[in-house]
């Protein structure tokens, strides 16, 4: 689904996307603190411009994506600190500058790999489309914080369908991180897109999540809390994913308080992360 239309075009207008905000921000501006504890809007371009530097070594050479692995130790949080020191002792003037070099590297380089071909990454190898869809992910989710620090409404396309259709395929993270047995079957999802067409997922009689898709996206990033969006489940387990829902591998993170935000994200019907 995400393959009918071109996700590393649409990567590249969500990058294009966060760069205008970017060019708006003042030299103080890059300090100012984001929801992320201990994040500042230069610690998210870092992590984003960090990502897109191992996704573009990944698509490029693999070797040398393997021995870059190799390198990490046991400890995730020192292995997110190496990666953003790399761009931050560069100073907050630079970093503009870096985030656009990685971005568009690494959008050419998943673009140029040959279809049906898997990319190594981080967990398991994954089709060139799919980490290009998860690097969407990481813009909309480290793009949330950003414009949240701003003050910033942001406007979303349908674009953001092949976050949701990353998200399905990902639905049972959110229990691989908390040591939980996922449900045998997975889940219904009937989403309103930005446009207001319909998307479905899953079996028909499966347990259903409903509700705006950009509330989807917020929430398997865990950038807004549940109470705060409108989406509803049918179902004990279903009920259960809507508070434990992650489209990334890693720690949950503490997400977003409920009613932290006045007013919500543009997308969202009322008023969390890899990606912090």
């Amino acid at each position: 689904m995400m393959e009918k239309s071109n996700v590393f075009a649409d990567l590249a207008d969500d990058c294009a996307e966060l760069d205008r905000l970017l060019a708006t921000l003042g030299p103080d501006d890059w300090a100012r603190p984001t929801p992320a504890p201990g994040w500042e809007i230069r610690h998210q371009v870092a992590h984003l411009s960090a990502v897109f530097r191992m996704a573009a070594v990944a698509a490029s050479d693999a070797p040398a994506f393997r021995a870059l692995m190799e390198q990490l130790g046991d400890d995730f949080d020192a292995n997110v600190t190496a990666a953003l020191s790399r761009y931050l002792d560069a100073g907050a003037a630079a970093l503009r500058g870096r985030w656009l070099e990685e971005w568009t590297t690494a959008v050419e380089a998943l673009a140029a790999v040959p279809a049906g071909q898997v990319v190594p990454w981080l967990v398991r190898p994954l089709p060139a489309p799919i980490l290009a869809a998860a690097g969407m992910m990481e813009v909309f989710a480290h793009g949330q914080d950003i414009a949240d620090a701003l003050g910033v409404r942001r406007e979303h396309t349908d674009r953001i369908r092949h976050i949701v259709d990353f998200a399905v395929r990902t639905w049972d993270f959110g229990y691989l991180s908390r040591n939980q047995t996922p449900p045998e079957r997975g889940f219904r999802y009937e989403l309103t897109a930005p446009s207001g067409e319909l998307w479905t997922h899953g079996p028909e009689g499966a347990e259903l999540i409903h509700g705006p898709a950009v509330d989807l996206c917020l929430l398997v990033t865990r950038r807004r809390h549940r109470d705060d969006l409108a989406l509803s489940a049918s179902g004990a387990d279903a009920d259960h994913w809507l508070d434990i829902a992650q489209a990334y591998r890693g720690p949950a993170g503490p997400g977003r308080r409920p009613g932290q935000f006045d007013p919500p994200a543009a997308g969202a019907s009322g008023g969390t992360g890899g990606t912090r």
